[in-house]
């Protein structure tokens, strides 16, 4: 299974690169996976959200080509960490191209991003930061991995 975790911009929080950097070193134990941390719209006025949308998009869009492709949104579906191990694990044994995670900046996802998705995903119906999604995003992905490999998740 090749999985990856595109995003617009590097974390900035000490703490939360901590935990990314922690969730990171167990998942990379457990399968193929690659952090792309990709163009942010920087300087431009919250009034311009669909400029911003549509340079993060375009960021996001170049390492994307025939990835199963999971985009997370509030308005997306919301499964338990079973449901999504059983889609990963689906798709690894079926689809041949990286399963991709794509998280949005601050405005969230453009439209030509998600009209991309094969599967549109809602961690919650709570709202979070979007360096704490990427933190939670991380952490179902190592869950999940260790469902399908039949681990200890404490482990």
């Amino acid at each position: 299974m090749r999985l990856k975790v595109l995003w617009p911009g590097r974390t900035k929080g000490r703490e939360i690169k901590s935990l990314q950097a922690f969730y990171i070193e167990k998942i990379k134990k457990l399968s193929k996976f690659e952090l792309i941390e990709t163009k942010e719209a920087r300087g431009i006025d919250e009034k311009n959200h669909q400029k911003i949308l549509k340079i993060e998009a375009d960021g996001i869009e170049k390492h994307l080509d025939k990835d199963y492709i999971i985009c997370l949104s509030n308005n997306g579906k919301s499964i338990d960490s079973k449901k999504l191990a059983g889609i990963l694990e689906k798709k690894a044994m079926n689809y041949p191209y990286p399963i991709s995670f794509v998280v949005g900046g601050f405005l969230g996802l453009g439209n030509e991003i998600l009209d991309r998705a094969d599967f549109v995903l809602s961690l919650s119906s709570m709202t979070f930061s979007h360096e704490l999604a990427r933190i939670v995003l991380l952490e179902q992905i190592y869950r999940s991995l260790t469902i399908i490999k039949g681990k200890n998740y404490a482990k």
